[in-house]
């Protein structure tokens, strides 16, 4: 992934609109890029900063910004595991009906 697919990518982050594919590639870039992490602590601002001030709220901007991409990276991990977990069980799966229908013909 490059700097600007991961800018278009921003809005739909912060949306939650990312697929957990994209989702795993946008976060893989943004914390490796300080160019692309910059611009999403701007856009992040913009975004959501903007309302929350004006209704008149404070908040933490690193904290805020770090909480959401820590509970991103979690659903990527959690997606990780269960695709895992998933292909595994399709083998084990295939494996099986193999050795059934072996032991059927035999």
């Amino acid at each position: 992934m490059n700097c600007k697919d991961t800018d278009r990518m921003i809005p739909l982050f912060l949306t939650n609109q990312l697929s957990n594919k994209d989702m795993d590639k946008f976060l893989c870039h943004v914390n490796t890029c300080d160019e692309c992490m910059e611009e999403l602590t701007i856009q992040y601002l913009v975004m959501i900063g903007s309302s929350v001030l004006e209704e008149g709220k404070s908040f933490d901007l690193r904290k805020d910004l770090n909480l959401l991409l820590t509970e991103a990276k979690k659903k990527v991990n959690r997606w990780r595991f269960l695709y895992g977990f998933s292909y595994v069980a399709e083998v084990i799966t295939i494996v099986s009906m193999a050795i059934i229908l072996t032991m059927v013909v035999i």
